[in-house]
């Protein structure tokens, strides 16, 4: 078959999509972002601008900037575009001359953060597609493109060249928080791609993030968090070219289900039959997988199935597909059940739905670009990256309601490496109120050690409660002159600094109060005041002594010694005068007592000498007698 006709056959089979998704124009879904005018009303405040399908975009946050115009774009501009703004620099670049991506490459080269391509026609928004052919000094820029990008209207462009004209600084915001509609609590997600693997760029990026991103698929999925459903790409032969050798070896089940020739060589290597017939085991593979309740073996299956059975090393087989099943625990036969009879003159109930699905839903757009992933029915724009993919999926999870993968280190935009995010920082504690999350920064006072900080996260921030006063002293002034500290916190206060007595100031900054001037310490006759850090110290002149209680002098005489040792040595006196009375006194009392109980005894037993008296007194009566 001649160069010409092989080529007739692969444009049919090209025309025959292509007529079919014209007749579906209505349902193609340009993905928007929003972008906002902060500082001026005459723009309006809101415009939608077309995701473009290269680059990554900021699913789930936002970015502010300022506006610079850069005309065409398509020479690399050798200069770093940035001016005096705080903010980001946005560049404004006008549509024509070149293709998209390669104006968007210049201006990443030239250090912006986003691109905005002004439409030069009166038309409705398009998607802006890498083109198929790169020309430049690096053919492979497109893969290298990093920073997000977006069509705007030639009205809403016009405008923002003429506030510029005028020298007035225009700040944008461009918001991707609602480019992924959020309406439940589950994920939904598509990838439409192909298992051909010699179709280039687009086969290996597709290939590249189905080995990068297995892992955290099967953890959203295992998780309950997503549900993940692969679809695949089919064209079909007009009905008059079926029974040609063209569509018989391009497409399965008589010609209903096509693809392009791999190598675009009908003589040699794979055909498009074989690519369609391992499309569709590869969705029976989800399939069967899925009535097991482990739907996530697909991604075992499309990764280990790249390496096992490639097509660049021709092992592209059914054999090798086979032995991949088995070894994965799926039911070979109803894998095979499921896939059909490829010959059959029959439709494929399992290709038909993928048709059904490829010229799209109710409330999505026709599949048009390869690969393909849609996201809660919008279609996701940008590279086929893991982590960018990650970032947009989260976005479909209502916010505070993502899981924890989504939150991890690899998620974080880094936005507070540069300036701190624009959030409060302490640079001596190191404490920031600047937080990395897939959704961009946020500026939120943190807890430090079990210490809340409290503020509004931009300006100010400060620790609150009674352990406020262990980190960087709760922020308050503290100061330490001669192993003597002073600090405006007190950890019986919750909030607050205010200076100690003796400084003056608003707590975070306290200075010595003078008090010899400005509270004219030391009011006493012949006092003399001198200031101390913290303090005063009062003297008395003439060798007086200074009563700080009554602030007065005691004046002190020459005499004083000899009255001091007069009084000592009266003092010793009357100690030892007071010591002989007390001892005379226990003495008289001693004997006082002695007498007491010798009377009192008397009366009940009988004594010696009494004894003898009364013997005495009867030897006397006799001699009376």
């Amino acid at each position: 078959m001649s160069p010409i006709n092989k080529g007739v056959v692969i444009l049919a089979l090209f025309l025959t999509l292509t007529m079919v998704v014209n007749g579906f124009s209505s349902r193609f879904f340009v993905e928007k972002s929003s972008v906002t005018v902060l500082n001026s009303w005459s723009m309006g405040a809101k415009h939608d601008a077309a995701i473009a399908d290269f680059g990554l975009p900021n699913y789930g946050g936002f970015m502010i900037g300022s506006v610079v115009y850069a005309g065409q774009g398509c020479d690399s501009f050798n200069k770093t575009l940035k001016h005096k703004s705080p903010y980001p620099t946005i560049l404004l670049i006008d549509r024509g001359v070149c293709s998209f991506a390669l104006k968007i490459w210049n201006g990443q080269k030239s250090g912006v953060a986003s691109v905005l391509i002004a439409d030069n026609i009166v038309e409705p928004l398009i998607t802006m597609d890498s083109p198929e052919e790169t020309q430049g000094e690096d053919p492979d820029f497109i893969d290298k493109i990093k920073i997000p990008s977006a069509l705007i209207l030639r009205s809403f462009g016009d405008s923002l060249k003429k506030a510029l004209n005028r020298g007035e600084e225009v700040i944008l915001k461009i918001d991707w928080s609602e480019s992924i509609p959020n309406p439940d609590e589950r994920v939904e997600y598509e990838l439409w791609s192909n298992t051909n693997d010699e179709c280039g760029v687009h086969c290996n990026e597709q290939m590249t993030f189905i080995k990068n991103f297995k892992g955290t698929a099967q953890i959203l999925e295992k998780g309950g968090y997503t549900l993940f459903t692969p679809h695949y790409i089919a064209w079909f032969c007009p009905k008059e070219l079926r029974l040609s050798r063209q569509c018989k070896t391009q497409c399965i089940n008589q010609g209903r289900y096509c693809a392009p020739d791999p190598e675009k060589n009908f003589e040699d290597g794979y055909n498009g039959k074989d690519v369609v017939y391992e499309n569709l085991r590869q969705l029976c593979v989800h399939k069967v997988a899925k009535e097991k309740n482990s739907s996530w073996v697909w991604w075992d299956y499309v990764t280990d199935f790249n390496i096992r059975c490639s097509m660049k090393e021709k092992k592209y087989s059914k054999e090798c597909a086979d032995n991949v099943v088995k070894s994965l625990g799926l039911s070979l036969e109803k894998v095979k059940k499921c896939i059909g009879d490829p010959d059959a003159d029959v439709e494929n109930e399992v290709l038909k739905a993928e048709e059904a699905f490829q010229l799209g839903q109710e409330n999505r757009g026709v599949i048009t670009i390869f690969p393909t992933l849609i996201i809660n029915n919008a279609q996701y724009r940008g590279k086929l990256e893991r982590i960018a993919v990650l970032k947009a999926i989260c976005s479909g999870f209502k916010e505070r309601t993502e899981p924890s993968i989504c939150l991890n280190a690899d998620m974080e935009t880094n936005e507070c490496l540069e300036a701190n995010g624009g959030c409060w920082q302490d640079k001596i504690s190191n404490v920031t109120a600047c937080k990395d999350t897939y959704r961009g920064r946020v500026c939120e006072c943190p807890v430090v050690n079990g210490v809340q900080y409290k503020g509004n996260g931009y300006i100010s921030c400060k620790p609150y409660g009674p352990s406020r006063c262990s980190i960087n002293n709760g922020s308050c002034w503290s100061e330490t002159r001669k192993d003597l500290t002073f600090s405006a916190c007190s950890n019986s206060e919750t909030s607050g600094c205010r200076c100690p007595l003796g400084f003056q100031g608003d707590g975070l900054k306290c200075e010595d109060i003078d008090e010899c001037k400005e509270q004219s310490a030391c009011q006493c006759n012949g006092c003399k005041c001198k200031n101390n850090w913290g303090g005063y110290e009062c003297k008395c002149s003439n060798n007086s002594l200074y009563m700080k209680e009554q602030d007065t002098c005691i004046e002190r005489r020459s005499g004083s010694r000899s009255r001091w040792l007069f009084t000592v040595v009266v003092l010793i006196a009357i100690a030892g005068i007071s010591l002989a009375s007390y001892m005379f006194y226990k003495y008289h009392i001693q004997s006082y007592m002695d007498s007491e109980i010798v009377s009192i005894m008397s009366q009940y037993i009988p004594l010696e000498s009494q004894n003898i008296n009364e013997d005495s007194k009867a030897n006397n009566n006799s001699g009376r007698l």
